[in-house]
């Protein structure tokens, strides 16, 4: 646990964030709310749906709250500031409001400075510049619209790669209105030094003890480019009959992704498992290789945990490379190489795993561990306040 501060009362935060189920975003806000000085930092989490998230039940239990405003629609849009407002009288006061929702950011912390909150951050996650780049007329003025809505009431940004921040703030980043700076997710690495017995975990999955396994975590959704991770693992199994893929996440496309698999009659050798807490287990118990070919990211969260558990992992060459932190593991392709050259890399690639020793120390000694990754969080908390005219009395 990080201690920094030695405020009377805690430090109020609320996280604004679409819902809190299993994903990137999601698993390092819970890795800081568990590392977190619970002393000095009072975390919730203001959530877009009124569904539950897989993560609710461990938050309230860590003495977080969750707080459901669904996502606005159109018709909603216009009373969102009411709304979110009367969140912060009931619910807070808040010494921060921490917006993880991208370009709606800038509605959030329109919201939060109307209401007084006196430290306002706006946080990038992905790197959208692609998919900004063929939007409509009519999405290009929202996305200029609230691009300047976050400059104007944010008193912090931040982002998690160079990519990432450039895409949400167009502007300098000493910029005097806004400067914006780079804070690299962390993983806990506990789990880690924990080895599984390899034999048991690929029993309980029914793989081949032999067999080469290919590992993939994401949800799935189009960004994550699952239709090349099948149609490459339909090259690979071609060459490695045994061969399985284990697909670890959830999302709007599995029903499209089992079609496409059961065409290419792989059934039997493709094991969606779901959203998993146990994700560090099956990397280090069950997979040789692991493999990413996103389309665009900000900084894979997944791509840290391979390093963590020492795999080879072959990505997209459109991922940051401050995602990087044991360069001998990593395998970069372009999308368009196609898949036999990604299924020849994956085979290559295969044989390179690291020893989890070799592995843990070197992920522990970036700044993509938890730790250091909440000391980080924690100042720019104390900085947006101090910009924000707010400071807590010692």
């Amino acid at each position: 646990m990080i201690h920094m501060m030695n405020y009377r009362d805690p430090v109020r935060v609320l996280h604004v964030i679409g819902c809190m189920n299993r994903g990137g975003v999601e698993t390092w806000l819970m890795h800081v709310l568990r590392s977190v000085d619970r002393m000095g930092f009072a975390l919730d989490f203001l959530v877009h749906t009124d569904s539950p998230g897989a993560y609710d039940d461990e938050i309230r239990e860590l003495g977080g709250r969750v707080i459901a405003l669904p996502y606005p629609t159109r018709s909603f849009r216009f009373r969102y500031t009411d709304r979110f407002r009367t969140v912060l009288r009931e619910c807070g006061p808040y010494d921060v409001v921490h917006s993880h929702v991208h370009h709606f950011s800038g509605v959030v912390l329109r919201a939060a400075s109307l209401a007084g909150v006196g430290s306002r951050i706006s946080h990038s996650h992905s790197d959208t510049s692609a998919i900004q780049a063929k939007a409509t007329i009519a999405r290009r003025a929202y996305l200029r619209i609230t691009e300047d809505l976050i400059r104007r009431h944010s008193t912090k940004a931040l982002a998690v790669s160079e990519q990432a921040g450039r895409a949400l703030f167009p502007w300098e980043q000493q910029d005097s209105r806004c400067p914006w700076e780079v804070l690299h997710y962390g993983i806990a690495l506990d789990p880690f030094l924990v080895l599984p017995d390899r034999t048991t975990v690929r029993r309980e999955l029914g793989l081949d003890p032999d067999a080469v396994v290919i590992g993939h975590v994401g949800n799935l959704l189009p960004v994550k480019n699952h239709a090349l991770l099948i149609s490459a693992f339909d090259e690979v199994s071609k060459r490695e009959p045994s061969s399985a893929l284990l697909i670890i996440g959830a999302g709007p496309l599995q029903g499209e992704l089992e079609l496409q698999v059961a065409s290419k009659g792989l059934t039997e050798r493709v094991k969606f498992l779901g959203l998993r807490s146990d994700v560090p287990r099956l990397l280090m118990g069950a997979v040789d290789v692991f493999m990413f070919p996103s389309l665009w990211e900000g900084l894979p969260l997944a791509v840290i945990e391979a390093q963590a558990a020492g795999l080879p992992i072959v990505l997209s060459d459109r991922v940051s490379r401050e995602v990087d932190i044991l360069p001998g593991l990593i395998h970069r392709l372009a999308i368009e190489s196609g898949p036999e050259r990604w299924a020849s890399v994956c085979l290559q690639a295969s044989r390179d795993r690291l020893s989890p020793a070799l592995a843990h120390r070197g992920v522990a000694g970036s700044d993509m561990n938890i730790q250091r990754s909440v000391k980080a969080l924690q100042e720019a908390y104390e900085s947006s306040m101090r910009q924000g005219g707010r400071p807590r009395a010692a």
